[in-house]
């Protein structure tokens, strides 16, 4: 059998290897248009900032190791320029001595990965992107001349990497987005605490706004401002590198990528797509959808070769687990956001949690921020998201699982999780939203979201603060009374309303008051994430609700 590859990063490299350890004598061809295979692209920005010092700490394999391990025959700055599916041969272009040749092929596998997006905008080739080996080493050449000013055009993932990175080497550094928040996967209350991260760390944020033109020494807003800038990366996002198999006659999905089956088979049968340029199949509706994460490249390719081979396939839709840091913090989602489930129609029940990382009473426990989604019906597990600068990879990884294995919220309460001080809590993070996922999916408990307050004022709610009087001066709910949790007993007197809205620092003492005051003849829901949750919602931070 003669199997071609085309593109050696992590869905083909994956596929090839596998391949060969399930087949010893198939000849393995892979194709490559950069000069390096099997690296590590999740590395690139941190070799611009010299967290990574060796550039060749970034390369896994080379072509040379390959063929010593697993006698693949690996083509590095060779670029496949067409397909014919008919003869079941695809022609190769030579990026050095600009030659063409034939190859014929029993089973192509594409995976040509995704090219970084870069839109219409003048000057646009005055910005330099971030998707490969000789990407970075342009970026890196362009940091060691000393730029004063750089610009980075995206508050994504890479984006936010990448200005971390230029802010370790001493470069003024500003994002702009044309969105309201930085990284899209968040819900907005949670994006703001990574916005104040970036601050704090001496990022400029120019937010909802865009860049009407590009030259080499500054950036010009939509807005009309302008930003100096002797560095500019585009880094917008990326799009599936469909070309290819477009231009062959494959089909082509909703969403821009290559279309596959369970097995990863496009429309044509000898021909599979793996990686960044083919699209997934959403776990919580079946939908199309494209998530380019090496995790789920490496098991495409593994997939393609266990069909090839004959084996058993499991099918396995995406559920888009990721993780990011920015500075001090980590920031981790899996599944879908608020964002999202609103736009498609889909209720839910959000929830808010300020746990710590471990034991409080244990020196080192840091704060963290979760957020729960889940169907207010029947419970199963939406998405989740986590920010902290401790503990929330462990979080949101075994809620990924929980949810990969059909585990509702409530069941989240009843996982035994390691436990000792350094490590978590005798109720772990995780168990605890499970326990208030219980406590409102049976209706013992109502919460109120932080974006509905003003509404609930308005249709004659009280807003009771439950805290301390030090806390409650420190920040409050404009307008609500400040009566403390213990001392609800005996001052029932000053509560004017029977409808109330109950206000802690984080929802544990609201949610005690407010069965108290439901037992009391009250109608209380509790503020959901307390005002932890509230005061780093974006009207708090804009100062549309600043007392």
């Amino acid at each position: 059998m003669k199997i071609i590859i085309v593109g050696g990063v992590a869905g083909g490299m994956s596929a090839a290897t596998r391949l060969r350890r399930l087949n010893a004598d198939a000849e393995i061809i892979v194709l490559e248009r950069s000069g390096h295979v099997s690296y590590a692209n999740c590395g690139l920005p941190y070799f611009i900032g010299g967290v990574i010092e060796d550039e060749t700490s970034l390369f896994l394999q080379t072509p040379h190791s390959l063929h010593a391990r697993f006698r693949l025959d690996v083509r590095v700055l060779s670029e496949a320029v067409s397909i014919d599916p008919g003869k079941k041969s695809l022609v190769v272009k030579d990026l050095v001595t600009k030659e063409q040749y034939s190859l014929s092929y029993d089973k192509l596998i594409l995976s040509p990965g995704a090219a970084a997006f870069v839109p219409k905008i003048a000057g646009a080739e005055y910005a330099l992107t971030l998707r490969t080996v000789e990407d970075v080493e342009r970026i890196v050449a362009q940091v060691e001349r000393r730029p004063r000013h750089a610009v980075i055009i995206g508050g994504g993932f890479i984006g936010l990497e990448v200005a971390e990175n230029l802010i370790h080497k001493g470069i003024s550094t500003s994002i702009v987005e044309a969105m309201p928040q930085v990284l899209a996967p968040l819900d907005p209350e949670m994006a703001t605490l990574v916005a104040d991260e970036l601050v704090r760390h001496g990022v400029q944020l120019f937010l909802g706004d865009g860049v009407s033109s590009i030259t080499p020494d500054s950036v010009t807003l939509a807005s009309g401002g302008v930003l100096p800038s002797d560095l500019t990366v585009m880094a917008i996002g990326v799009r599936p590198d469909a070309a290819l198999a477009k231009s062959a006659g494959l089909k082509i999905g909703p969403r821009g990528g290559i279309d596959v089956d369970e097995f990863n088979m496009t429309s044509d049968a000898d021909i599979y797509a793996v990686g960044d340029a083919a699209e997934k199949r959403d776990s919580l509706d079946g939908s199309a959808t494209l998530v380019p994460l090496a995790n789920i490249a490496n098991r495409h390719g593994r997939v393609v070769a266990d069909h090839i081979n004959g084996r058993e396939v499991r099918l396995v839709p995406t559920i888009g687990t990721a993780i990011v840091k920015v500075f001090d913090l980590v920031i981790a989602t899996t599944g879908w956001n608020e964002k999202k489930l609103v736009a498609q129609n889909r209720a839910f029940q959000a929830i808010h949690t300020h746990p710590a990382s471990h034991a409080g009473y244990y020196p080192g426990a840091k704060a963290m921020s979760l957020k729960l989604l889940l169907d207010p019906a029947t419970g199963e597990i939406l998405g989740a998201q986590g920010i902290g600068t401790e503990g929330v990879d462990k979080r949101i990884d075994i809620i990924a699982t929980a949810m990969r294995g059909g585990l509702t919220g409530p069941q989240l309460a009843d996982l035994e999780l390691a436990y000792a001080p350094p490590f978590g809590s005798a109720k772990d993070p995780v168990n605890m939203l499970g326990y208030i996922a219980e406590n409102l999916l049976s209706g013992l408990a109502k919460n109120v979201q932080w974006h509905e307050v003003e509404s609930y004022r308005d249709h004659g709610y009280e807003m009771v603060d439950v805290r301390t009087p030090s806390e409650f001066h420190r920040g409050s709910v404009p307008g609500s009374i400040n009566i403390p949790v213990d001392s609800i007993r005996e001052r029932l007197g000053e509560i004017s309303h029977k409808d109330l809205v109950v206000i802690c620092q984080v929802g544990v003492r609201g949610h005690t008051a407010s069965l108290l005051l439901n037992e009391l003849g009250f109608n209380a829901l509790n503020l959901d994430g307390g005002y932890q949750t509230w005061s780093h919602s974006p009207a708090m931070v804009a100062g549309e609700l600043v007392k």
